[in-house]
């Protein structure tokens, strides 16, 4: 390397000219100084000039102000002596001026520190030194800065003046050079003046004025001088910097120096004025060189000859004699403002995903599938981050880092290597990362190649290829583009070092390439000229509009001497260094080109060896000028440092060491980590750091720490990682030294990683993360370390500030209502007039119930978690904290669950920043705790105050503030202190002033920072279960009268503590306070009926009114409480009510205590009226309720916590008519789990986002004012009577581990997007379309002969398997059959009406095979069913409507089934002629064919499931595919012949009918799920799909695991049959359309069936369930899921090449009673054909018709005639089976009109003109019913007969009521002559 020498020389001014004379006559000074902290050591002399105790920030300051104690004037005159030996003359002092002058007054020096000074300038004076004098340097003093501000800027000239006067004065005998002010940037900085010019003018001022004071009384020289800026300035410092050795260079630096100076001697005066920036050109003195080392090298030995000094022996000698005290002490100091910290990952270490959505091979992908890894291990799936940017953004929300750094897998982009292909999938998943980073306000350090190179690149040659250098220069091109808007921070490459060695020189890492003297030094030739044009690219394209840096990350290690003493040695470690680093370091950061010392030792290897054994490629001087300066940083990577030795019998074997000529070791003593290659050496970074600055960067270019971390082993303690706690602590502290001591300019520190990872060759059993992850667990759940929770704290406080920071300042409190007088409101009425909810909510259809709605809540809504002190601290008895209630119950045994305690729980009060980490990581805006009472007065009382518990709460509250989260603070939440509870408890009303006192103390000390305060958490959970029932402490069993006593203490208690806060508190702190009822939800249980309707209100009115109606109404309990508990008293013989009473006074005082209504809420109950037993006396009895749940409800791990989400609704709107509408807060809700571990907890997340949906209709719909929803809770805890059985938490924690580790559980994640959200907006996807269909698009209805023909025996019809199933008793729901159905056979006008009404263009419908071959076979041919067809295909056409006839739609003859029916191979052939009999004799006429309906359910249900005819189940594990390979084979037979034969001349289509779900994975952020989905359904489509659609054989996914768990069970081969590969031919392309039916969606998961279970299901290896959220239907397995069908159909296109699709089938079933006002069905295909529309005009699918299911309701197969599909309704009971239209046909004969959805922007159109007066087309409107012309015309004629009838019947009563009309008259006239 070029060796480079400084020396600072003086230049004496003589203006207005500068000129240098011959040689260097001008050059009269030669200046060391100050004393450097290492030569302060080395000569023994800190303990006289480092103050004692602070080896730190005072090191730093020793170099400047040595007189902090007396000088070592014993030490220091030998030392000056070496200097003046070596030719210094002068010697530089810095004079303290805030030292000196401590007050700013000359008047009042420090005499101590004026000794020191003027001791040292002796001391100096007598070595024969002259002083160079510094007046000041850097900041101004803060008293001076503090008198000068506000003032003209002669303010500080003044101040200035009478330092310097005074310093002149002292020490001007001993001094003949001054110095005013060194360091100008800074000074200026400091200078208290708003603009740079005045700064300027006032440095100016200070400068010029002292100059002149100096000149006139001190300088005899100095006397009537002329005032021009040269005459301020009697000379000028000069720093140079010019090449060792070379002379000429020198010269030629002093020459460049006059003609600047010369230039600018002319302009200096106006430019100082005017411009700040020439503050740095104009500055006095800068830093100088020391030439201490020059006079210690002799003192060490005089004999030696001065030898250019290397970067690297420079930094290694500033070093080499430190003490290890020195070196390893801590400094306590933080980082600079606008450090960045961060933490990394690389794609192939973490994304896994590795074959998804089009992502092309990796050459790490293929490494690992060669088994070239540790235990066989893959990256496959490695931590699954690729479905998990949500939880990779969580983690980094609680680290809350300022960097995230990661890479970009090329493959996953440009799947082979090239810009040809690129995969939108991947490219999307990137651009979510990027935009979710910067939501969390984390900036996106991106990495263009982390080492995954794509394999089709490899195969060309890979990085020996220079081909690749335009690859990767598109490939980055394309990143640019694509993401550089929101991308500041790129990397071209990460670790090229690593590249380079292990994968082309060792072979360690891929492509496995052992070829160090060659391959290796070729592939970092391309890198290098690859990362330069990748530079140039950005700086030439992007750099001006996207603002962004452009660098790499390069690796090395310290390298340091194995024998210090040793020259050898120290060239070897140098030697180390520039093969690692400057190998690429030195072409970018210096001259273009190698390091000298790389080629000239490959050249010397290669000359001493008889072969050539290393190959250094070559740089033109164009590429060298090119690949110079490509860095807008210096990334660097650093874990470690190594012992090096020199070579002394090198071989010409080519290798890494033998190359370089240096031998690696580590010191012993060294400590180990779990890589052999990484030892902890913290001191290692401090020296390369310098190293780099040195040799590379200087000031200009900043460092950035982009890799630094320690490995622990797969074993052990996996979250306790106490060693890379130690690590990360050292290590950052070495950086900070760098920075703060020796002035490294880095600013950045990159920690590895965020989380376990793949590792390379030694695949998972490395962990380099801050979070564990369990890749046993195919969850890959992610649990924050020891470290995370360190590092976080490091981030949080910049470094290691030397002391912790005084308290916060209050926040500013979020969103909270302003406190306000509640309205007065009346007593509530019995019933309430809330009963208008009831009236409202109860008559609500399941789908109005039911139906999601979209929105988000307004801005200033608050989201939270919650939790209480007992439940999550621990600590029971730690630090003072005395015993609770609690405490006492659970230590007796068989109290609580399992013997559990509350002694640990979550351990929160030992884990504070634990966490903090989790609750910054939801993202949430407040968090609501409970105050510990004993832990703050152990005895209950204020006189005995724990510190330790308030410090505590303090921390917790700062910590909280800090993170933008608002404390919500519970003051009691159940943990009574015991020693209350010794005196009665809440049944004393002494507690009513203990608690108040305690809450007064609470409101005192933390008041400042809290604003929302609640008393109580669920007093009626503390008066009832504590004293009533006495299953809580302290277990008093009175269940009539102590808890009504203890309810109205707690009220008043209530009351005291308001009245309190709103007295003494309210006006400083601003704060909210009231307090919290549980409430379940009361839905009648018979809605019409007025009693259970007032039950409902009673048990409301007894549950919450008891507390809440005296606060938010009278003061006073409800009237329907007092009413029955006072009746019932007086019925029980008692003299006065239980109920106990307010007095007048009391009512005011409480009457308004609250400032919100707090509530938390988990289930509903159905509640109606009971009359209850007297005795004994109960709370629960004086209801008079019963209650109780629906089996249909969602359970939970607590009886009586079933999920009813709708009963929030309406129990928020219940609050609203009840108390006025107040603001209100929901504080808890939540499910419990049973189970150890939940982290893909499913049912939670379903829990929330239904309750939170009723919140949101609430808030919207009804105007419920909701301010906020917090959900219970924070994590799993101590569930009360329940111990740890139940799981609440949106974080897992294990009870099992000391640690309590806490892992984020999906449910966290989903929260966590809510509170993104603020809500549940409607996806954009989900938007409606508006648009039309292409022209000519199909429009049809479905049928099935079984389903509607009926005629079961008519014309000679054979028998079929549903006629035989349907007479099986126990197959058919209520026994109902097929045998009438909708006589559809016998309706075919009907029918068809129907039809034309609906204005379809085709129908589609089903031939009964035995209706026409009755025995299966040609041998006989029912004429009379083929005329029934024949007809119905007539009247079709005559009505314009196209028939679509199937085939076979699984009514097969039973004669066929009595030969084994689809099991038999002899049905290929019998199906081919059925066929060929129908083409024959219909196919003029049927232009579109199907040849199997839903081929799967006839295999599976048929045969394998039975729940279909012909009901088999006896061999589920074979026989369904059997029926499978014969229904494929009888498919392509009947399409060939169709194809050969028929389509010629008829020129119709012919396929088949598929049905299939749509699969979501049930977890969207897992691939297991992924996987299970997608085998899902190529199970179920794939199966008859991929042989006919693709290859004419099964997909890979059915054979591979069919075989294998075939072979697993003992067969020796598969299960399913294999095809030949004739048949395969023969089977490929059978198809003119793919036809489809679909209806619904499943959410999949992964389930693994015993090996022995021989069966589909467990050959699939998949269980589905369904989604809450989803509406439901007539049908169990059917759920309203419109956006799977838009899926489904676009996998259908990519999947099978996007064949034209129709689709055959799509409909939705009802139970129970008729409702002809089916919104249901009008919502379902709304969106389900919106779907469809977006699927042809967003996706390109082709679709071409679509088909509704069905006609009319008719016979569903095993459920009868239960389920009901139809859009005509028919009428059973009646023998004539009316067919009746529903709203359904009408909507959907509009959509057909319409031709999809028009615009309603576009103004109206036709196709939306309402019906003519008859409705449907050609209908009658007839007594207000919608009916064809012909029944109209019957139905008249039956009322002229009932007319007829009625007119004789009338005739007939007036005749009757005649005659005893007489008879009446007369009688009625003889009583009246007797009376």
């Amino acid at each position: 390397m070029e060796l480079v020498c400084r020396i600072v020389v003086f230049f004496m001014l003589a203006c207005p000219s500068f000129g240098i004379d011959e040689e260097l006559a001008q050059i009269s000074v030669a200046i060391a100084g100050p004393l450097p902290r290492e030569s302060v050591h080395s000569l023994q002399l800190q303990n006289h000039i480092l103050p004692k105790g602070a080896p730190g920030p005072a090191a730093a300051e020793t170099r400047d102000y040595p007189c902090q104690q007396d000088p070592a004037t014993s030490e220091l005159p030998q030392y000056f002596s070496h200097l003046r030996e070596v030719g210094v003359t002068h010697y530089k002092i810095f004079l303290p001026w805030e030292r000196i002058l401590p007050k700013g007054d000359a008047r009042k020096p420090d005499e101590a520190q004026v000794q020191c000074y003027q001791q040292l300038l002796e001391t100096l004076v007598a070595a024969n030194l002259r002083p160079v004098v510094v007046l000041h340097h850097k900041h101004i003093p803060g008293n001076v800065a503090a008198q000068a501000a506000g003032n003209k800027t002669n303010a500080f000239a003044d101040l200035f003046v009478d330092y310097a006067e005074f310093s002149f004065n002292v020490f001007g005998g001993l001094v003949d050079v001054w110095l005013t002010f060194s360091d100008l940037p800074e000074v200026l900085e400091s200078l208290p003046y708003d603009e740079p010019q005045l700064r300027v003018q006032a440095l100016a001022a200070a400068h010029d004025r002292a100059y002149s004071v100096y000149h006139e009384k001190y300088s005899l020289a100095g006397k009537n001088r002329q005032r021009d800026f040269c005459d301020s300035v009697d000379f000028l410092s000069l720093n140079l910097q010019y090449s060792c050795g070379n002379e000429t260079d020198f010269y030629m630096q002093m020459s460049e120096f006059q003609v600047t100076l010369c230039t600018v001697s002319y302009n200096l005066s106006s430019l100082f004025a005017s411009s700040v920036a020439l503050a740095s050109t104009l500055e006095i003195v800068i830093p100088f060189f020391s030439v201490f080392s020059k006079a210690s090298a002799l003192q060490e030995n005089p004999d030696a000859v001065l030898a250019p000094r290397s970067s690297y022996q420079t930094v290694w000698e500033m070093f080499a004699s430190q003490s290890e005290l020195e070196r390893d002490y801590f400094l306590q100091d933080v980082f600079p403002s606008g450090f960045l910290w961060g933490t990394s990952t690389g794609a192939f270490n973490i994304e896994g995903a590795w074959a998804e959505d089009g992502k092309g091979e990796s050459i790490w992908d293929r490494f690992g599938h060669e088994g070239r890894v540790y235990m066989n291990q893959t990256a496959d799936v490695a931590c699954d981050s690729y479905y998990k940017t949500s939880y990779d953004v969580y983690l980094l929300r609680g680290l809350h880092p300022q960097l995230y750094k990661f890479s970009i897998s090329w493959p996953r982009i440009f799947p082979a290597g090239t810009n040809e292909t690129i995969s939108s999938k991947g490219v999307d998943y990137y651009s979510q990362l990027i935009d979710r980073l910067l939501e969390a306000n984390i900036e996106p350090m991106v990495t263009l190649f982390h080492w995954d190179l794509p394999q089709a690149l490899q195969v060309l040659g890979g990085w020996q290829n220079d081909s690749i250098i335009d690859a990767f220069v598109n490939y980055a091109d394309f990143c640019f583009s694509t993401f550089g808007d929101r991308v500041k921070f790129w990397i071209t490459f990460h670790e090229p070092w690593v590249i380079s060695y292990a994968g082309y020189g060792t072979g360690e890492h891929p492509p496995g390439i052992a070829d160090p003297g060659v391959a290796s030094y070729k592939v970092a030739h391309t890198i290098l000229k690859a990362h330069a044009d990748v530079w140039h690219l950005y700086n030439d394209r992007y750099r001006s509009q996207q603002q962004g840096k452009v660098g790499l990350v390069l690796n090395s290690d310290w390298a340091e001497p194995k024998t210090p003493t040793s020259s050898e040695d120290v060239r070897a470690s140098e030697r180390y260094l520039q093969f690692m680093l400057g190998w690429f370091a030195h072409p970018i950061f210096v001259n273009g080109d190698y390091p000298d010392v790389l080629k000239a030792q490959i050249q010397q290897v290669n000359q001493q060896c008889s072969t050539t054994v290393a190959q250094l490629p070559v740089f033109t001087e164009e590429e060298k000028a090119w690949v110079k300066g490509t860095a807008d940083f210096f990334g660097l990577s650093h874990y470690t440092s190594r012992l090096v030795s020199a070579v002394t019998n090198g071989t010409c074997a080519p290798g890494y060491e033998s190359i370089g000529n240096f031998s690696l070791h580590v010191d012993p003593a060294w400590p180990k980590t779990a890589s052999a290659w990484i030892h902890v050496v913290p001191w290692g970074l401090r020296r390369l750091l310098k190293f780099v600055s040195q040799e590379y960067t200087g000031t200009k270019i900043p460092i950035y720490i982009a890799g630094n971390g320690m490995p622990t082993e797969a074993v052990g303690d996996r979250i306790n990682d106490t060693l890379r706690v130690d690590y990360f602590c050292r290590y950052i502290n070495e950086a900070l030294k760098a920075v703060k001591l020796d002035t490294v300019d880095v600013q950045s520190y990159i920690a590895r990683s965020l989380v376990d990872g793949f590792e390379g060759p030694v695949g998972y059993s490395l962990k380099f993360g801050l979070h564990h992850v369990n890749f046993e667990d195919s969850n890959r759940p992610r649990t924050p370390k020891a470290s995370a929770y360190f590092y976080a704290s490091v981030i949080e406080k910049n470094g290691f500030p030397p002391q912790v920071s005084n308290r916060l300042p209050a926040p500013v409190v979020f969103d909270l209502p302003m406190p306000s007088k509640l309205p007065d409101l009346p007593a509530s009425e019995v019933p309430s007039k809330s009963k208008v909810v009831w009236q409202k909510f109860s008559s609500q259809t399941d789908f109005e119930r039911d139906t999601y709605f979209y929105g988000t809540f307004p801005e200033d809504f608050t989201w939270g978690v919650s939790s209480s002190a007992y439940q999550i601290e621990g600590g029971w008895d730690a630090d003072g904290k005395g015993p609770s209630i609690w405490d006492n119950f659970t230590h007796v045994p068989g109290n609580v669950i399992n013997n559990d305690t509350g002694d640990i729980a979550c351990d929160s009060y030992n884990k504070l920043e634990e966490d903090i980490y989790l609750l910054r990581a939801l993202g949430i805006k407040n968090y609501r705790f409970s105050l510990s009472w004993p832990r703050i007065f152990p005895t209950g009382r204020n006189d005995s105050i724990n510190r330790h518990g308030v410090d505590y709460y303090n921390r917790l509250i700062d910590a909280l503030v800090a993170n933008n989260i608002t404390p919500i603070v519970t003051l009691y939440h159940w943990d009574l202190p015991q020693a209350l509870q010794d005196i009665g408890g809440w049944e004393s009303s002494a507690l009513i002033e203990l608690f108040d006192s305690f809450a007064d103390f609470c409101f005192q000390t933390f008041g400042d920072r809290v604003k929302f305060w609640i008393t109580f958490n669920e007093p009626q959970v503390i008066a009832w279960v504590g004293y009533g029932l006495g299953e809580f402490p302290p277990n008093v069993k009175d269940p009539g009268s102590t808890p009504y006593k203890v309810g109205h203490i707690l009220l008043k208690a209530h009351a005291r503590v308001y009245h309190t806060y709103d007295d003494k508190y309210r006006a400083s702190q601003g704060g909210v306070i009231s307090l919290c009822p549980n409430i379940d939800w009361a839905e009648p249980k018979t809605p019409s009926d007025p009693r259970d309707l007032e039950a409902a209100d009673r048990y409301l009115q007894f549950l919450v009114g008891w507390f809440i109606h005296p606060i938010f109404k009278n003061g006073d309990y409800p009237e329907v409480m007092k009413w029955k508990v006072g009746n019932r008293s007086e019925l029980q013989n008692l003299p006065s009510s239980r109920l106990p009473v307010f007095t007048a006074e009391e009512r005011d005082y409480i009457r308004g205590t609250a400032d919100v209504f707090c509530f938390n809420t988990y289930t509903s109950r159905f509640v109606t009226h009971t009359t209850t037993r007297l005795k004994p006396f109960s709370y629960e009895y004086d209801q008079e309720v019963s209650t109780s749940i629906d089996s249909s409800w969602p359970s939970s791990a607590l009886s009586g916590h079933q999920a009813v989400a709708w009963g929030l609704r309406r129990l928020l709107n219940w609050i609203k008519e009840e108390y006025g509408n107040p603001p209100i807060y929901i504080i808890e809700n939540g499910v419990g789990i049973k189970t150890s571990s939940d982290v893909d907890d499913h049912t939670r997340i379903l829990y929330h986002k239904t309750y939170i949906d009723e919140a949101l209709k609430a808030y919207k719909l009804d105007g419920v004012n909701l301010r906020g929803y917090n959900a219970w809770s924070l994590m799993d805890n101590f569930e009360w009577l329940n111990g740890y059985d139940p799981r609440f938490g949106l974080h897992q924690v294990d009870f099992d581990d000391p640690n309590r580790p806490r892992t984020p559980k999906r449910s966290a994640v989903y929260y966590a997007e809510i509170i993104r959200n603020n809500g549940i907006p409607l996806p954009k996807e989900d938007e409606f379309l508006y648009g039309e269909f292409p022209k000519n698009f199909w429009w049809s209805v479905a049928t099935a002969a079984y389903q509607i023909e009926g005629a079961w025996r008519a014309d000679g019809k054979g028998l079929s398997i549903w006629d035989q199933f349907s007479h099986t008793p126990l197959k058919i729901s209520n026994d109902d059959n097929g045998d009438v159905a909708c006589d559809s056979y016998h309706k075919i006008e009907e029918d068809v009406e129907m039809l034309k009404n609906l204005k379809v263009s085709h129908y589609r419908f089903s031939i009964s095979w035995s209706r026409v071959l009755p025995d299966g076979t040609t041998r006989y041919v029912n004429e009379a069913g083929l005329n029934y067809y024949e007809r119905l295909i007539d009247a079709l056409l005559a009505a314009n409507i196209m028939p679509q006839v199937t085939i076979y739609h699984w009514d097969l003859p039973q004669a066929l089934q009595n030969v084994g029916g689809w099991e038999n191979d002899t049905i290929v052939q019998r199906f081919k002629e059925y066929a060929e009999l129908l083409f024959q004799r219909l196919g003029d006429k049927v232009k579109f064919w199907i040849t199997l309906n839903e081929p799967y359910n006839t295999a599976y249900l048929g045969y394998g499931f039975g729940t279909a005819a012909p009901g088999i189940s006896v061999r589920p594990g074979r026989a369904p595919y059997i029926v499978g390979h014969n229904l494929i084979k009888a498919h392509a037979e009947a399409w060939h012949l169709y194809n050969e034969t028929y389509r010629a001349k008829q020129g119709g289509l012919i396929s088949i009918t598929i049905n299939s779900d749509w699969a979501e994975p049930r977890n969207p952020h897992k691939q297991e799920d992924w996987d299970a989905a997608r085998r899902y359904l190529q199970f179920l489509i794939g199966w008859f799909a991929h042989p006919i659609f693709k290859n004419g054989d099964y997909n890979e996914v059915m054979k591979t695991r069919i075989r294998e768990r075939s072979l697993a069970q003992g067969l020796k081969q598969s299960r399913l049959p294999e095809f030949t590969e004739s048949e395969k031919q023969r089977i490929k392309g059978t198809y003119d359309y793919f036809g489809l039916n679909h209806y619904t969606t499943v959410l999949a998961y992964n389930f693994n069936y015993s090996t022995g279970i021989l069966s589909y299901d467990s050959d699939r290896g998949v269980a589905s369930v369904t989604d809450r959220t989803w509406l439901n239907s007539g049908s169990f397995w059917l759920k309203v899921t419109p956006f799977g069908f838009r899926k489904l159909l676009r996998w259908i296109k990519e999947e099978y090449g996007n064949p034209p699709i129709y689709v055959t089938e799509n409909g939705v079933s009802e139970r129970g009673d008729t409702d002809f006002n089916d919104t249901w069905r009008i919502h379902y295909h709304r969106n389900y054909i919106n779907e469809a529309l977006k699927a042809v005009v967003l996706d390109g699918v082709d679709l071409r018709g679509y088909t509704a299911w069905t006609l009319m309701d008719n016979f569903e197969w095993a459920v009868g005639f239960d389920e009901r599909f139809g859009f005509y309704h028919v009428n059973y009971t009646d023998p004539s089976l009316p067919r009746l239209p529903k709203a359904s046909a009408r909507y959907y004969s509009q959509i057909i009109s319409c031709n999809g959805f028009p615009d309603p922007a576009a103004g109206p159109h036709p196709c939306l003109e309402p019906e003519p007066e008859g409705g449907l087309a050609d209908s009658v409107r007839f007594l207000g019913l919608d009916l064809t012309s012909q029944s109209a015309e019957i139905a008249l004629y039956v009322l002229f007969a009932l007319c007829g009838i009625g007119a004789l019947g009338l005739a007939l009563l007036a005749y009757k009521y005649g005659t005893l009309s007489k008879k009446s008259r007369k009688q009625s006239h003889m009583e009246l002559s007797k009376m």
